[in-house]
């Protein structure tokens, strides 16, 4: 099964996609260019570090687990995941779908640093009291293991910052936070707490700035300390937009100056992210931009020092369709992937909806195969444990799985979702002894403050029974969601605009489509605060012990 399924894979003509005829211009394009966005999958609120000449990357995942994934690359263009800060969060049974949920919450903005041969992490979850204590990690490896340094008060979209000299001496020195909308308080050395009394706001925010500065990123160059901040302006002719001030001494007075004003790729003007330098002195932005369904995208950029200023974009102050990748010829790598899962061990490109039950699945009671058991009764998607995942690509994807789903019983719901707060699915259901296939659209609406699944939408947009096409000795079915995240002037083979389409089929080969044709995939920082994914998921709805078995997850996303 798993030879005729990759086969599948590779047949990208079933998939709508013309890979074929842009196959040699993309191989070229490949070798020469990074494209923008540099990553065209949810990466927000980028942190960027470089360690001798290797850059590592660290991204919000919120209520994903496991969370705070590190990333590397060598040449800013080919990005792997190589570890996660943290397996799960444990300090509210939220996190574990109980009680209420931490859609849109937990991990945050995380802060990532290199200092006298460790690395560090610091990260506030976006919750109030107690669960929003601020966390430092550290770690011999960006890889890991990383441990608990320390937990303090909160700190909102902060930058860890050690003020060591800038040159060749990396002798110790003091340890900041800096956070909010230009706040600062001093650390102990040890990391252990704040230094009491050190509370400084080290900036006022100008009369311009309407909107809420965030996203704080500290750095020091030739003597200088430069704070990078996302302004969200809202006056006639402003927009969104990235501000640095500078200073002398890190307690101030500070100057400011708007570094990046510019919209991209036919979606909104982007801000939120750092700079950081190469082996060679030269400086690269990175820095994100919303694009609707599939999430918050990065884009690269030169980084300029004009007059003392990092100067972000093109020479016209613009974000580039391409930059030159640092090195040639570096290996291919992606942070999705398709996965057999021949391995005893989840692959990193996986996460979890909240925290994981690990007795309900198992990678080898099967050995080739994902089992995802149901575990406890739930009566709708958003409340079901175990809920694997990874992000949707543009700007175009297909994801499809074989699902073995002879073990299945009375009430049990499994498929394969495109992810989100509002949810394009498909489920197959066991209603007594008998399987259907229906693809629907389903809602959530959550509480403000607890995340609590105060009410849920399933409408089925079509159903049709299984019981009859599948033969008495096989189970077995293929499922299958293209997502096409195109600006609408981009359109040439399909429509674009954040929509998704879904397929079943028998064999891998003659795919027939299901439900609404091209399912709109959308963004909502109110509720789930993420892009979109793809959500493999096994649940009971009358009564735990049955279970589904995945023979192999296929990815497949078109050139940029």
């Amino acid at each position: 099964m798993k030879k005729r399924l990759f086969a599948a894979c590779m047949l990208l003509s079933v998939c709508g996609f013309a890979m074929a005829q842009a196959h040699d211009d993309y191989e070229t394009l490949k070798t020469e260019k990074i494209q923008n966005p540099m990553l065209w999958a949810d990466v927000p609120d980028p942190d960027v570090i470089r360690v001798g000449d290797t850059f590592y990357l660290v991204s919000t995942t919120m209520h994903l687990m496991p969370g705070a994934p590190v990333m590397k690359s060598k040449d800013l263009k080919n990005w792997e995941t190589v570890g996660y800060i943290f397996d799960r969060l444990t300090d509210s049974p939220k996190y574990d779908l109980q009680q209420g949920t931490a859609y849109g919450r937990g991990q945050w903005a995380t802060s990532l640093k290199y200092h006298n041969g460790r690395f560090y992490a610091l990260l506030a979850p976006n919750e109030q009291g107690a669960m929003g204590d601020t966390y430092i990690f550290s770690a011999e490896k960006a890889e890991g293991p990383w441990t608990i340094v320390s937990r303090m008060r909160h700190f909102h979209d902060c930058s860890l910052f050690f003020d060591e000299d800038d040159g060749e001496d990396q002798s110790s020195g003091r340890v900041y936070v800096i956070y909010g909308t230009g706040e600062l308080m001093e650390l102990k050395p040890d990391l252990s707490d704040v230094i009491e009394g050190t509370h400084m706001q080290i900036f006022q925010r100008e009369e311009d700035e309407k909107g809420l500065l965030e996203g704080s990123r500290m750095i020091k160059h030739n003597g200088k300390y430069y704070l990078l901040m996302i302004s969200h302006t809202y006056a006639p002719g402003r927009h969104r937009r990235e501000v640095c001030y500078r200073a002398d001494d890190i307690h101030g007075p500070y100057e400011k100056q708007v570094i990046l004003e510019s919209e991209f790729g036919g979606f909104s003007y982007e801000a939120q992210g750092t700079i950081v330098d190469t082996q060679d002195g030269d400086w690269y932005g990175i820095i994100f931009q919303d694009r609707g369904g599939v999430g918050r995208v990065l884009t690269v950029m030169p980084c300029r020092w004009i007059n003392g200023w990092p100067m972000l974009g093109d020479e016209n102050g613009k974000v580039p369709d391409t930059v030159r990748p640092l090195v040639s010829g570096q290996p291919e790598t992606d942070i999705v992937k398709s996965d057999d899962f021949s391995s005893a061990k989840l692959g990193l490109h996986w996460q979890w909806n909240h925290n994981p039950v690990d007795a309900a699945w198992s990678l080898t009671e099967r050995p080739g195969f994902l089992r995802l058991k149901t575990n406890h009764v739930v009566n709708t998607l958003y409340l079901a444990p175990n809920t694997l995942t990874q992000r949707m690509e543009g700007p175009t994807c297909s994801g499809s799985i074989l699902l073995d789903c002879s073990k299945m019983k009375d009430g049990d719901c499994a498929g394969l979702a495109a992810f989100n707060s509002d949810t394009g699915a498909l489920t197959i259901k066991k209603r007594g002894k008998k399987l259907f296939l229906e693809m629907s659209e389903q809602k959530v609406e959550l509480s403000d403050r607890d995340k609590l699944v105060t009410k849920t939408e399933e409408k089925v947009i079509e159903s049709i029974p299984l019981s009859s096409l599948l033969t008495p000795h096989s189970s077995k079915i293929y499922l299958r969601i293209d997502a096409d995240f195109r600006p609408s002037f981009a359109k040439n083979f399909m429509p674009g605009n954040d929509l998704a389409n879904f397929y079943y089929s028998l064999d891998g080969v003659e795919w027939t489509k299901i439900g609404t044709e091209n399912y709109h995939l959308g963004f909502d920082w109110r509720r789930f605060f993420m892009g979109t994914k793809f959500g493999i998921f096994c649940y009971a709805t009358k009564k735990a012990g049955g279970y589904i078995d995945i023979d192999e997850f296929c990815f497949e996303k078109s050139p940029k």
